[in-house]
């Protein structure tokens, strides 16, 4: 269940409050009159089961340049009212994708932020220390610190809407954050081999973590299944599932292992390293944006199956 908080112009109200009784799946409508300030006009409040938000904001979308439209969870919704209303929208919570929630979503994780550079180059920082330890756990732990996947989303995303600015920045993301992490890495595994704490031959003992120069078959599929999943997840909510695709791909990781390849003078590594990379990045886009295809083709036909 969502909560619309809408600001409407006095002149529209009715129009706006006729569209919410229309839509099924809506309840608890309130209407303010004069009560808001910037921009003026009239408040009006309302709860809409998932599956009904995206036909209240699609016929609402004139209230973008009008008014406002801001929606948020509702967590608890102790109501007979909205418990109708939840029956009566078509499809299940779960399967509706919330199109305009997932645009600002992916807009936000396209672009290049001090945070998501910190947070990158931190695990690949971890994974270039894990390849070098020969250590499954620090691997691990750089996986699931990774950030990459919001930039991975947001391309499949614009290949979608074919929205080519944001496809363009979210590959700038990918390409400076993995080209920043990856100097940082190396810098720093050049410093630690200066200091005596790993030698060259520290690459020649890591048969845990080989699986990362050795990209197949299987790393493409991993990396297919992972990308469905990530925005199976991103769309339903579920973002505890977006653990286990950050623990599925081996990004983080095969930047971290070309980092210390690199900086250790072991050319034939690093070149596998930037392929199973590469492998993975493109993995999670085609299955991605093919998830998103079908999220689209077919939820309308979910809903109104589960309707009858």
């Amino acid at each position: 269940m969502l909560h619309l908080r809408l600001i409407s112009p006095a002149a529209r109200t009715d129009e706006a409050t006729a569209v919410l009784e229309d839509c099924p799946g809506v309840t608890n409508i309130v209407v303010l009159p004069g009560v808001a300030r910037e921009p003026r006009g009239d408040v009006i409040l309302c709860d809409a089961a998932r599956e009904a938000a995206n036909e209240v904001i699609g016929r609402l979308q004139w209230l973008e340049s009008e008014g406002s439209i801001a929606a948020e969870q509702v967590d608890l919704a102790l109501s007979k009212a909205a418990d109708d209303a939840i029956e009566e929208a078509p499809g299940e919570p779960d399967d509706a994708v919330i199109w305009e929630e997932l645009a600002q979503r992916v807009h936000a994780d396209s672009r290049i932020t001090w945070a998501y550079l910190a947070f990158l180059a931190i695990a690949t920082q971890l994974a270039g220390i894990g390849v070098v330890q020969n250590s499954i756990i620090l691997i691990v732990g750089a996986m699931v610190l990774g950030p990459e996947f919001g930039a991975v989303a947001a391309i499949c995303f614009g290949l979608l809407r074919r929205r080519w600015a944001l496809i363009a920045t979210a590959l700038r993301t990918l390409v400076v954050g993995f080209t920043v992490a990856i100097a940082i890495t190396f810098a720093c595994a050049l410093v630690s081999y200066w200091l005596g704490w790993i030698e060259l031959t520290s690459l020649d003992t890591n048969e845990e973590v080989q699986f990362i120069v050795k990209p197949d078959r299987w790393s493409f599929i991993v990396a297919l299944l992972a990308g469905a999943a990530g925005v199976l997840s991103i769309t339903a909510g579920k973002s505890s599932a977006l653990i286990g695709v950050f623990i599925s791909v081996t990004t983080v990781p095969a930047a971290g292992y070309a980092a210390v390849a690199l900086a250790l003078a072991h050319w034939d590594e690093v070149a596998p390293s930037i392929s199973q990379l590469a492998v993975n990045i493109f993995g999670m886009i085609v299955a991605g944006t093919a998830t998103l295809l079908v999220q689209r083709k077919f939820w309308p036909q979910v809903g109104r199956r589960s309707s009858v």
